[in-house]
């Protein structure tokens, strides 16, 4: 009789001798690829512009750029700050730093104010009002990365300790009868966001495999088994990293700082729920097979293409971030995929090497025998047999309980599920890198003094063009009179157009704040009546700055949502139409997912507002939580199905499938479940409230999913939905 492809499959990547070669070759991908590329994190993190060149926040950045070089540049803002109030000798040593600067510039220092050529009495008159700070800026070209940021920064430390005598940007206590300074504004910010991700990848590593070690100890109480899976997925990323970082490095793809963060935690916690599905069955077929090969070659026929559906359906969700104009999004699709895509093949070729090298060792102290292995085990001990206890007992129970009470079971998990999701519709997003950050970083610090000392607009100033179509105005008293507007700087004209002028505009709170961004919502309105006063077109003018591109991420966001999330719930329902060949059941499936999402993102709010005290929900945490809970959800369906799909070939009833189904894969699932919603829960232990969100959010899904949508809604539906359920594959003629 010919063998199924899969168990020939099996045969190859755990024979005798081939096992050997198998896990000989994925080492020296490792570290052959180790030594010619670079790993990923190694790479410089991309620092250019999110949004798509035609947003209006864009095309004013690049007028500036064209027409105004000298205001041109990222600005890092030194904030000054002294309780006591500044001195003259402060200001007189501020100058001689800035002098320093003028004669030796640091790298990439695009431009810096005058202030050494100024009368030390000019530069405090912008000390703030009640004479406690002072705000100077240098700007530096938009090309600069964070390395030479951060380089810069020691080098400033050195010039001004050098000047007075003292280091005042490393100062712990702002309250404190000295000189202070921070490092805030875009550059500063920058600089903050690159140190938490970089510092965020050792912590989820090693927080991530202790999470993944401590439960599949507690729930297999197998040391062996326990290391496996993340033997098999670190070689998995040895192999991902390198490959990552050369594609960064050849400009194939931008590296992302926050994209490899998560990617860290999908891998392994994906990863080790596939491992786990060939694992258990594995062990599950030892009972029932003496040899140790020909065991390994029915479970991996009986499991791998669950594991490959289940990972294709992950591979083309991520792949949909792709579609997206919004950068950071689009960002995460390579990463994501192609992580997931090596990760899943290690899986299936190296795994089966892995156990066909330890066989039933894997599983010691608990090794899975045959019956008469068993008996002639208890015989050279010398104790007696015991009958093994039936497998998977709770499961099953809970598999009738749905299939017997598939109404009541409906009706309750359905009731959870919709009061949770209702929850989402209140939920309020914000779109303020700063609230991400801890409050002692530097950058927050820096703001902090801002806001509290002078306009919080001074942050980062809203940038107003107009083209005067060779009309002489000056528009600084209207935008002045604007209710939301603290100052307005002296018009700028432009150097090669001298048609186009410049206004910077201090807006009265937060230039981060969702109350910002509506006020520069309305300036657009405003604007337009401003310049129909002085007869000007209502479409010439451009409002750029920090406020204006969160106005336009989250209009870009948005209409990446209403792309990706479609685009998504039609490859993977079309995937597990083809896969199941059952219309009706992959119209349940994609139906439990979705309406898990929103009671996940619903159960997150509650949590992140009522427990953590957040006011907001990070704009970005829809689309990147729907894209892994879609996908990872239906990693669980997907095999669990396909366990009812064998029991029906098999000739067992509908019920009597759907209950054994459930019991077979409740086990290995609910461990898988755990260990996914572990890893993610990881993120929430770090000082970044954006990954803080997702993770909570993500980990509510996965057990959602595990816990109430895979073994009782999903078991309940296809009850109920009889043998439509099999629609309109060969099961739905069976009786």
């Amino acid at each position: 009789m010919k063998k199924h492809p899969l168990e020939r499959w099996g045969e190859i990547m755990g024979g005798k001798k081939s096992r050997w070669v198998v896990l000989g070759l994925w080492l020296a991908f490792a570290v052959v690829l180790a030594f010619v590329f670079p790993q990923v994190n190694s790479v410089e993190n991309y620092s250019g512009e999110d949004l798509p060149e035609d947003e209006m926040s864009i095309e004013a950045s690049a007028l500036i750029d064209e027409e105004f070089s000298s205001d041109a540049g990222l600005p890092l803002l030194i904030v000054w700050y002294k309780d006591a109030g500044l001195e003259m000798s402060d200001i007189q040593n501020i100058q001689s730093l800035y002098g320093e600067l003028a004669e030796n510039p640091l790298q990439k220092q695009k431009s810096i104010p005058p202030f050494d050529q100024l009368p030390p009495q000019a530069l405090m008159g912008s000390v703030s009002e009640n004479g406690k700070s002072i705000v100077t800026p240098i700007f530096f070209e938009e090309t600069i990365d964070t390395d030479v940021l951060k380089e810069n920064y020691e080098e400033l430390k050195v010039i001004t300790e050098d000047i007075t005598g003292e280091n005042p940007y490393d100062t712990e206590s702002l309250s404190e009868d000295s000189l202070h300074a921070r490092f805030s504004g875009p550059a500063g910010i920058s600089v903050d966001a690159t140190d938490l991700f970089a510092s965020a990848d050792f912590k989820l590593m090693t927080a991530t495999v202790i999470i993944i070690l401590v439960i599949l100890l507690v729930i297999y109480r197998s040391p062996i088994l326990a290391v496996i899976p993340l033997v098999v997925v670190s070689i998995a990323y040895l192999v991902v990293s390198p490959v990552l970082g050369w594609m960064a490095e050849s400009g194939w793809i931008d590296k992302d700082a926050q994209s490899i963060a998560i990617m860290i935690v999908l891998l392994f916690g994906a990863g080790t729920d596939y491992c786990l599905f060939l694992i258990t069955r594995y062990r599950d077929v030892l009972l029932e097979e003496e040899n140790k090969f020909f065991a390994l070659a029915k479970a991996v026929r009986e499991s791998t293409g669950a594991i490959v559906m289940s990972g294709l359906t992950v591979v083309i969700g991520l792949a949909t971030l792709g579609l997206a104009d919004y950068g950071a999004f689009q960002r995460f699709a390579v990463p994501f995929s192609l992580g997931v895509l090596l990760t899943g093949f290690a899986v299936v070729t190296l795994l089966p090497a892995v156990l066909a090298i330890l066989g039933r060792t894997a599983f010691w102290p608990f090794i899975p025998r045959t019956v008469d292995m068993a008996k002639e085990y208890a015989v050279q001990k010398n104790k007696p047999y015991k009958e093994p206890k039936q497998n998977h007992r709770f499961m099953l129970g809970v598999g009738n309980f749905a299939t017997n009470n598939p109404w009541l079971v409906i009706i309750l998990t359905g009731a959870i599920l919709i009061t949770l999701a209702f929850a989402s519709t209140n939920i309020k997003y914000n779109y303020d890198l700063l609230s991400s950050f801890p409050d002692d970083m530097d950058s927050v610090e820096g703001f902090t003094l801002i806001e509290e000392n002078f306009s919080a607009g001074e942050l980062a100033p809203v940038k107003v063009i107009v083209d005067t179509e060779g009309k002489d105005i000056n528009i600084s008293e209207e935008l002045a009179a604007l209710p939301y507007v603290a100052v307005v700087g002296d018009v700028q004209t432009g150097e090669n157009n001298a048609n186009y002028q410049l206004y910077e505009v201090d807006l009265s709170k937060n230039p981060y704040s969702n109350e910002a961004m509506d006020d520069v919502e309305q300036m657009k309105e405003d604007m337009k009546d401003i310049l129909a006063d002085v007869e000007i077109g209502e479409v010439n003018f451009w409002i750029g700055g920090e406020t204006s591109e969160q106005i336009d991420a989250r209009d870009v966001q948005a209409a990446d949502e209403r792309l990706i999330e479609p685009v998504m719930i039609t490859i993977i329902f079309l995937v597990l139409v083809i896969y199941l060949r059952a219309l009706v059941t992959a119209i349940q499936l994609m139906a439990t997912v979705i309406v898990s999402f929103f009671a996940a993102l619903g159960a997150g709010w509650l949590i992140i507002t009522g427990v953590l005290g957040h006011e907001a929900m990070a704009s970005s945490i829809p689309l990147y939580s729907f894209v892994f809970i879609i996908a990872l959800g239906n990693d669980y369906n997907i095999f669990m199905i396909s366990d009812v799909w064998k029991n029906r070939k098999r000739g067992l009833g509908h019920k009597e499938s759907i209950a054994k189904g459930v019991a077979s894969t409740g086990a290995v699932i609910t461990s898988a479940g755990l260990i996914l919603a572990g890893t993610f829960g990881v993120l929430a232990t770090l000082p970044i409230q954006l990954l803080v969100q997702f993770g909570i959010v993500t980990a509510i899904g996965v057990l959602l999913d595990t816990f109430i949508v895979r073994p009782l809604l999903v078991p309940a539906l296809i009850t109920v939905f009889g043998r439509l359920s099999y629609w309109p594959g060969k099961l739905w003629k069976k009786d």
